[in-house]
């Protein structure tokens, strides 16, 4: 294979399935604009590049399928980097269907999932990291999670760990260079100065791991488990947070017995509200099975809504729960009803699920107790992945291997070992691993040969 990693030609629908006034039809590659005037019965060198074109996909026999707009991109100037023909065809699903089954008839390809994004990549239109905000950006289910996919998307991300890779390359040049050609003047600049600049760059992908809990937060939500006893409340303030009827509310105890999950977006960040099974002693049967499953999702739960009969007394409203809890707000409910003298002292935000008063107070304290307000996150909305985040520790571990090695007098082969292995490791995020790199750093600046 070579260019896109392929050398035949795709084709796919770019918009969403289903019933719509228009969709898009992409086709990607060498034959790309040879298909599509076989499909349309007509060459299409005479078109302008990057310009609507009013055209007809026809059948095998002539018959017109749809009467269709046609975009042509040549040469590299496409999202591919590989020429490409945009297909703006009615957007039924009959119709759609037809106008690719004649694109495949006259020789594209069926694109497999992301080949479009792959082919970018392997023709140098995007990093990794930006192929990966493709996805991040049409999964977003908040303002925050927008934006951090588009700085990603940007190149955020690549420009960021590009600059430490950039440091780590000269690091490398630098001792191997030393190491290589002992018989050049080259000032080693192994002690005090070398590790400070290897610091540097652990701090660099400090920063970068800060950012990894954004991240899972802004792609996946907060994990916010809303528990207590029966009765006390937990499916009215579901409903009462999603502003819908979404559970089931019921004076008779027990009434959820499974998890209820859905998400809404508070202050730019989703919360990932999951309703449960009321928590008591005495039940049976599927109820009980229910109250593990309360207590198997408090136990891994980001934020722990946990909602308690301010009517009551506070023993009438206890629950136990696991000690690996992290964040808690604790939710007085029925607050119209009349407070207990017992509650009197207690923290809790007081809430009335019936009226909806207290909920701006209880969306504050959620605000607290997560500090993940839009404001607490700053302007730079730049959050690492999974996978940044494992080739970042790999990166820090090698390099602190490194470190320890040049201070302990070691071969500085095993250093400059280290120090290659934490340039690899960064290289992995955006995809670059280049051993030219270096061979052209060392040239470069020092003059060697000469």
């Amino acid at each position: 294979m070579s260019g896109g990693g392929a050398s035949d030609t795709i084709v796919a629908l770019a918009s969403g399935g289903g019933t719509a006034a228009v969709a898009l039809i992409r086709v990607s590659g060498s034959r790309a604009e040879e298909i599509a005037g076989l499909a349309c019965g007509m060459l299409l060198d005479y078109l302008t590049e990057r310009r609507a074109t009013r055209a007809k996909i026809r059948d095998a026999e002539g018959r017109t399928l749809d009467d269709v707009l046609l975009t042509v991109f040549r040469g590299s100037r496409s999202f591919t980097g590989e020429p490409v023909v945009e297909i703006a065809c009615h957007g039924g699903r009959l119709v759609t269907r037809r106008v690719m089954e004649r694109l495949l008839d006259c020789g594209a390809r069926a694109a497999g999932p992301g080949e479009f994004t792959q082919r970018a990549f392997f023709n140098g239109k995007l990093d990794l990291t930006q192929a990966e905000a493709v996805m991040d950006l049409i999964s977003a289910q908040s303002d925050l999670a927008l934006r951090a996919a588009h700085e990603q998307l940007e190149g955020g991300i690549g420009r960021q760990t590009g600059a430490l890779r950039e440091e780590l390359i000269g690091l490398v040049a630098h001792l191997e260079a030393w190491i290589d050609f002992p018989e050049e003047d080259i000032d080693p600049d192994t002690g005090d100065l070398f590790s400070a600049r290897i610091d540097g760059v652990r701090q660099g992908i400090a920063r970068l791991l800060a950012t990894a809990e954004q991240g899972r937060i802004l792609r996946e939500g907060v994990r916010t488990v809303i528990c207590g006893r029966p009765n006390a409340g937990k499916s009215s303030l579901l409903n009462l947070l999603l502003g819908s009827e979404r559970a089931i509310v019921s004076d008779e105890a027990g009434t959820t017995r499974d998890t209820i999950e859905e998400v809404i977006v508070l202050d730019g960040v989703p919360l990932r509200l999951v309703d449960t099974a009321g928590l008591r002693g005495e039940a049976g049967g599927i109820e009980r099975e229910g109250i593990r499953r309360t207590l198997q999702e408090a136990s891994r739960a980001d934020l722990l809504l946990v909602v308690r009969d301010g009517a009551l007394p506070m023993i009438e409203s206890g629950v136990t729960l696991p000690e690996s809890v992290g964040r808690v707000v604790t939710v007085l409910n029925k607050c119209d009803l009349g407070e207990h003298p017992e509650w009197s002292e207690q923290p809790g935000v007081r809430l009335s699920c019936s009226s909806g008063e207290g909920l701006n107070v209880l969306r504050r304290a959620i605000r607290e107790a997560l500090d993940l307000g839009e404001a607490d996150w700053g302007e730079h909305a730049v959050a690492i992945n999974t996978r940044h985040r494992d080739c970042l520790r790999r990166s820090d571990e090698s390099l602190e291997t490194a470190a320890v090695l040049l201070e302990s007098g070691a071969a500085p082969e095993l250093a400059a070992l280290e120090l290659r292995g934490a340039l690899d490791a960064l290289g992995e995020i955006s995809g670059k691993i280049d051993t030219e790199e270096i061979l052209g750093a060392i040239f470069s600046r020092f003059c060697i040969g000469k």
